[in-house]
């Protein structure tokens, strides 16, 4: 791959122990708690075997050889509906700026309607704010209060977006 090049591909195996890494930076970076965030979740050094499953796929961006984002899709964990969630997207600033971000986004969302589900719930913090705007672009609404039980209970940002 040349330096310009990026690969937005299905994730495997090997790629656990970097998506892990690149999830926990950017988290750190945007000074998120540890607790109650995705930080803290045992699927992190786990990505490929959790969404290894019918009806989740995680994608990660690959750039000279190196994972240097990710972002997936899964069915919204206790809630009873037709609602996936837009889970553990995070890009490392080289990743950022570069279109990569909506990229991610139509791939995750045409992976779920494939999947059959008819809306995809996501969670954020308010102060990432460059992610609150790509989202909106991307056809996302703020909505009052969470949906279903995520354990992100620091995340209080709530978005949707029909499918």
């Amino acid at each position: 791959m040349t330096s310009e090049t990026y690969l937005i591909r299905e994730i495997e195996q090997k790629d656990n122990a970097q998506i892990a890494a690149v999830i926990r930076d950017v988290l750190i970076e945007m000074g998120v708690p540890k607790v109650g965030t995705a930080y803290e979740d045992k699927a992190l050094d786990i990505m490929y075997e959790t969404y290894n499953k019918k009806n989740a796929m995680y994608f990660v961006i690959e750039h000279d050889g190196k994972i240097i984002g990710g972002g997936g899709v899964s069915q919204l964990d206790n809630f009873e509906g037709n609602t996936c969630e837009l889970q553990k997207m995070y890009f490392l600033p080289k990743a950022r700026g570069k279109g990569l971000g909506a990229q991610m986004i139509e791939k995750c969302l045409t992976k779920a309607k494939e999947f059959g589900f008819e809306q995809c719930y996501l969670e954020t913090m308010p102060y990432m704010k460059a992610a609150k705007k790509l989202y909106q672009r991307n056809g996302f609404d703020f909505i009052d209060g969470p949906m279903g039980d995520t354990g992100h209970y620091s995340c209080n940002v709530w978005m949707i977006r029909k499918l």
